[in-house]
């Protein structure tokens, strides 16, 4: 029975955890991969994917180590997609009230975004240039 209850309540912190993390939008990743897909398309503007509050966006490259991206972002931050070790994604973290709130791991297979500065985007400066292999 005691184990019972603690399996109960270990379930339910699991549950809450998740609930409270930040999350992986899959549907935004699909989207901006689509853009990227066309070769006419040479920037991305995140208003017309993203439909949840930010105040603020960060890409990071391939590569980026743990540390560079809290201290970009300003925050204590533990990166789900582990892009410290990996080549084959840019890393979109938004947060919102100082807290991330969505993540997307987007795909460099049609090339690699980039922003023009190091404070991040904004709402009201949303766009992401794409740079072809």
């Amino acid at each position: 029975m005691k184990k019972f209850i603690v399996l109960t309540f270990l379930l339910i912190g699991v549950v809450v955890y998740m609930q409270m993390s930040d999350e992986r939008n899959k549907e935004l990743e699909q989207s901006v991969l689509a853009a990227m897909k066309k070769e006419s398309v040479e920037e991305i503007d995140l208003n017309q994917f993203t439909d949840f509050d930010w105040e603020q966006a960060y890409l990071f490259s391939p590569y980026t180590p743990q540390e560079d991206i809290s201290g970009q972002l300003g925050i204590n931050y533990k990166d789900p997609s582990r892009i410290d070790m990996r080549d084959d994604i840019n890393l979109l973290v938004f947060l919102n009230k100082n807290k991330v709130v969505q993540y997307a791991e987007i795909s460099r297979e049609y090339g690699d975004l980039l922003i023009t500065t190091d404070d991040g985007l904004s709402p009201s400066n949303a766009t992401l240039t794409i740079k072809r292999h």
